[in-house]
C-alpha cells in the first residue's frame, strides 16, 4: 500500500534542516517496497522485547518522523497517529521473557525481526535494519549502523514499536504496580531496581539479565 504524502509541520528537522527520507527513496529506485525493522526494550529488565516492521512504497513527507529515542512521548503518540493514516503497512511482534531467557537477547531480537518482516516482505522489496542482522528473508537485507537515524522507515518501525511496548508496559504495571513499570517501562532505573531490592523478581522479569543494587 503506498504511504500518503503528510504536511510537514510536526516538530524539527534533522541535521542541517533535511528531513529523513532520501536514502529510502534512492532504495525505492529499484524496490517495490522498502521495511524499516527497528526494535525497543532490549535493554529491559523486565516485559517483551518488540519489532515493528514497517513498509512504504513512497515516502511520506514528514520531518517530525526521526528515532523514537530523539522524541517525546507527545511527539511519538502524535508520529504514530500520523505514520498509522499514512497508508503505511506494518507489522508488530513481541517476543516475551520466556524465550528471552531461553535463546538470548540477540537471538529473540533477530527472531522477532524475522517474524514482523516476514509478514510484509516480498522479493521486490528491501529490508532496512539498524545494525542487527535478521537473517534470510528471501529479498535483500542491508543492516547499517545508526539506520534508525539516517533511514525514514527504519525510524517510522522505531516510532511504533516504542508506542506499542509503551502501552503493553503501562498496562502490566497497572496490574502490578510494585516495580512502578508505568514510569520506567521496566529500564533499570534507580527506582526500578530499588523496586526489585524490596519486592523481588516477578514472573515478567528476565533471569537471564543481571542488575546492579542501589547503594545505600
Amino acid at each position: 500500500m503506498t504511504g500518503t504524502p503528510v504536511q510537514s509541520a510536526h516538530g524539527p528537522r534533522q541535521r542541517g534542516g533535511a528531513s529523513l527520507g532520501s536514502k529510502d527513496r534512492d532504495i525505492l529506485r529499484d524496490a517495490e517496497a522498502i521495511i524499516g525493522v527497528d526494535e525497543v526494550g532490549r535493554g529491559a529488565l523486565a516485559g517483551p522485547v518488540v519489532v515493528c516492521a514497517a513498509c512504504f512504497a513512497a515516502i511520506p513527507d514528514d520531518p517530525g518522523i526521526r528515532d523514537s529515542k530523539q522524541l517525546t512521548g507527545q511527539r511519538r503518540d502524535e508520529a504514530a497517529s500520523r505514520l498509522r493514516a499514512s497508508g503505511a503497512r506494518w507489522a508488530v511482534c513481541e517476543v516475551w521473557v520466556e524465550l528471552i531467557d531461553h535463546l538470548n537477547i540477540l537471538e529473540a531480537t533477530r527472531l522477532a525481526m524475522r517474524a514482523a518482516a516476514a509478514v510484509l516482505a516480498t522479493p521486490a522489496a528491501v529490508v532496512v535494519t539498524d545494525h542487527v542482522d535478521p537473517g534470510d528473508l528471501g529479498c535483500r537485507v542491508l543492516s547499517p549502523k545508526r539506520a534508525d537515524c539516517e533511514y525514514f522507515s527504519v525510524a517510522a518501525a522505531s516510532i511504533l514499536a516504542k508506542v506499542h511496548r509503551d502501552r503493553v508496559m503501562v498496562d502490566l504495571g497497572t496490574d502490578q504496580p510494585q516495580w512502578g513499570w508505568q514510569q520506567n517501562k521496566g529500564y533499570g532505573t534507580t527506582s526500578h531496581r530499588l523496586a526489585l531490592q524490596t519486592h523481588g523478581p516477578g514472573a515478567l522479569h528476565r533471569r537471564s539479565f543481571r542488575w546492579s543494587p542501589v547503594l545505600p
